[in-house]
């Protein structure tokens, strides 16, 4: 326990607690701040920098200052031109995204319909066959039941036909013609009275 107090009260080296709280990092002898500069690429010096010399009267002072701003607004004039010329060029070259933008999405839609119109095409081509198919099916069979009724309807009448010659027959048989024609006379005389 008194161990542990020791250690407890004991402070840490002040170069650790720098250490700990320094954000720069750490640097060895090889590696010094001065070889940063080396590699550094440093602008040109500034020809308005030091380019004052003090005038020896006011009026040479006075032309100083004016030849200074009027070199000053010329470079300021260059540097606007230069910046109106980029502020153009961009917006052609938006102006000129934007048209070949609208020109793909035309080209696209364009596309997108005739692939539609050949599909509706397709469809109504496909559909008028299927109708044709359809209307030719039932042409058969109405053409099919007709023929059906035709011949039902002519077996019916051929039945009939020999029902009729059947009972001719037999009727004949039973009965003579001569005797019908009295039974007749008589059904029609009798009728009448």
């Amino acid at each position: 326990m008194a161990l542990l107090r020791h250690l407890l009260r004991r402070a840490p080296p002040e170069s650790a607690a720098v250490r700990r709280f320094c954000t720069a990092p750490t640097t060895t002898a090889s590696e010094s701040p001065s070889t940063d500069r080396h590699r550094h690429e440093f602008r040109p010096p500034s020809t308005y920098i030091n380019s004052w010399k003090p005038p020896r009267n006011p009026k040479e002072a006075a032309a100083q200052l004016a030849s200074l701003r009027r070199d000053y607004d010329r470079k300021v004039k260059e540097i606007r031109k230069e910046y109106i010329q980029e502020m153009e060029l961009q917006r052609i070259e938006k102006l000129r995204k934007d048209e070949a933008r609208k020109e793909a999405l035309r080209i696209a839609n364009e596309q997108r319909k005739a692939e539609k119109d050949a599909k509706k095409k397709a469809e109504a081509i496909e559909r008028q066959a299927a109708e044709e198919e359809f209307r030719q099916m039932l042409m058969k069979e109405r053409a099919d039941k007709l023929e059906y009724w035709r011949m039902r309807e002519k077996n019916i009448e051929e039945k009939k036909k020999e029902k009729k010659e059947l009972i001719r027959r037999q009727s004949s048989l039973w009965i003579d013609e001569s005797e019908v024609v009295k039974a007749a006379v008589e059904l029609v005389v009798g009728n009448k009275r």
